[in-house]
């Protein structure tokens, strides 16, 4: 019984519930908190709070927690197993891709720890900081494992096809990547895998790849620095610039760029510096496209052939990075 309950909240997560169920809420500062109006009683301040990594909630005002049973019990009057049999049928209907995923995404960052590879690989790229690896929820896909462990969770090969985890002879889609999961409002969006030997094109999982990596910890800044990959990220992140964001490419979507223009700001833009000059030829367009929306924009020129990661792999440093920052060309 025990196996089976947790089976069941793995496919079907709280706060998958509560928004199927039409509950709405902002994340708090703690990043996978949620808080909103209490569904389980009347109230016109919320109270109401999530914890999405714990999969519990509590709410301030009527005393009430417990976890998504415990919800259901309370919210429609019902046994525990009652709870059980209801939630069992809403997860055979309705399975939320956004669930699945953060499944995916779990499984993989478990499996880090356990192929050495892996690791060196991180080291390679300049990841030394186990705990912003584990900050940053990066996993690795080794192939041929992801398929068993989501199917004994109780989801379809058609249903993990259909999300780009399986390809289309059914056997795992990622082989030997590092895995970074790409979230949007608490909620894992998509997946992101980075091939660890070359004969493996780095890839998106199917479907949009969502907004700004990591938007809400610099929506508040006057200053952001935008690279444009994950691992350009992460070793700015490592070398403590906390203002800085990824857009998973050069070319925006709508609703990145509209991200950057949502209050007066200063961008520092730090793309590639390739042979071809396609890095710096997107940054000046974006730029561009920024200061027609009153944006101020600021050119990182990084030496020649270098992106930010390579920049810190070969040598560079804080001190020198804020150099180029300073340096930056309006």
């Amino acid at each position: 019984m025990g196996e089976d309950v947790e089976k069941l909240k793995q496919r079907l997560s709280l706060l998958d519930y509560l928004r199927q169920q039409r509950w709405t809420a902002r994340s708090t500062a703690h990043g996978r908190e949620f808080v909103g109006l209490c569904p389980l009683h009347p109230e016109t301040q919320p109270s109401f709070y999530v914890n999405a990594r714990k999969n519990l909630f509590y709410c301030h005002g009527c005393g009430q927690g417990g976890d998504l049973i415990r919800f259901v019990q309370l919210s429609r009057h019902l046994s525990f197993h009652e709870s059980l049999s209801y939630l069992d049928q809403q997860s055979a209907l309705t399975a939320d891709p956004a669930a699945v995923l953060e499944q995916a995404a779990t499984f993989y960052q478990q499996q880090l720890e356990r192929h050495p590879e892996a690791l060196r690989y991180l080291e390679q790229r300049g990841l030394r900081d186990l705990a912003l690896i584990k900050e940053l929820r990066i996993g690795y896909a080794p192939g041929g494992s992801l398929r068993r462990h989501l199917t004994a969770q109780g989801y379809s090969c058609e249903l993990l096809g259909r999300l780009g985890l399986l390809n289309s002879l059914g056997y795992d889609a990622f082989y030997r990547r590092v895995i970074f999961p790409c979230c949007q409002g608490g909620r894992v969006v998509n997946l992101y895998g980075r091939s660890i030997a070359a004969a493996f094109a780095h890839r998106f999982l199917p479907g949009s790849k969502g907004s700004l990596y990591a938007w809400e910890q610099v929506q508040q800044c006057p200053e952001v620095i935008l690279v444009e990959g994950l691992f350009d990220y992460a070793v700015l992140w490592q070398a403590g610039f906390r203002h800085v964001t990824c857009s998973l490419g050069t070319h925006l979507n709508a609703e990145q760029f509209q991200q950057l223009c949502d209050r007066p700001r200063t961008i520092y833009l730090t793309f590639d510096v390739d042979a071809n000059g396609s890095g710096q030829q997107a940054s000046q367009q974006l730029a561009k496209r920024l200061r027609m929306q009153g944006i101020t924009t600021r050119l990182v020129v990084l030496p020649d052939g270098h992106d930010p990661n390579s920049f810190f792999v070969q040598g560079g440093d804080a001190r020198q990075f804020q150099v180029l920052l300073e340096a930056a060309q309006t």
